[in-house]
């Protein structure tokens, strides 16, 4: 079945204290953006690739890819006003079924073995959701008072989210609710069942310079 990794790195460098947009951070010496490219095309060389841009920024984008010689074929459109708009945006350039990945552009050490789980889970269930359990003790702050409550019930969400092409599409119909946090959450407000999967804990969403460093650090022993 089709593979297309849609790709949302809308982010700007503001929190990292960096000039530039996050996804173009160079980590190894190339920026972060392409990593998370290379990660789903080491896992399948036939991935097709969607790239939702910022409009401001797709030149930079083309400017990078010449100065690197990034050969990766993909396709790019611009963002929305909110993260759903972006996302539908991508959606729209997909003509036909298959299985669609929605990646946080700025989680470049997704492992392979994730991609693989979120597969084949979509294939059989229609979508999946990649999830850690929390390692911290975690609390529920309501109405300026806070208690204690069971981790084992909380799972920490990851990218890719994965799920049909025709599930994602027909979700994505609705008009845009704040509530709205991430592609799992449009698909359940349509009335379908969400299915998980185990990520891995080393995919990260570079916010922050300390995750820049660890990346670094992953990257580094990923490679020798």
């Amino acid at each position: 079945m089709k593979k297309i990794a849609l790709i949302v790195a809308g982010g700007s460098g503001s929190r990292m204290k960096y000039s530039v947009p996050k996804q173009f951070i160079e980590l190894q010496g190339i920026p972060l953006l392409f990593h998370t490219f290379m990660a789903f095309h080491r896992n399948d060389p036939a991935f097709e690739f969607i790239l939702v841009l910022p409009d401001k920024e797709i030149v930079t984008w083309e400017r990078l890819c010449r100065k690197h010689q990034f050969s990766i074929d993909h396709k790019i459109t611009s963002g929305g006003i909110t993260r759903f708009h972006s996302v539908k945006n991508g959606l729209d350039l997909i003509k036909e079924e298959g299985i669609v990945f929605i990646h946080d552009g700025v989680r470049p050490l997704v492992s392979s073995q994730t991609i693989e789980k979120c597969y084949q889970m979509a294939k059989n269930k229609g979508n999946a959701v990649p999830v850690i359990p929390p390692s911290e003790s975690v609390r529920e702050v309501s109405n300026g008072k806070n208690q204690a409550v069971d981790r084992n019930k909380y799972y920490l969400v990851q990218t890719p989210q994965t799920f049909l092409v025709s599930q994602i599409k027909q979700a994505y119909q609705q008009d845009y609710r704040e509530n709205f946090t991430d592609d799992a959450s449009v698909i359940e407000n349509s009335g379908t069942e969400i299915f998980l999967v185990t990520g891995n804990r080393e995919n990260i969403k570079i916010t922050w310079p300390e995750d820049l460093f660890l990346a670094e650090v992953l990257i580094e022993i990923e490679h020798n």
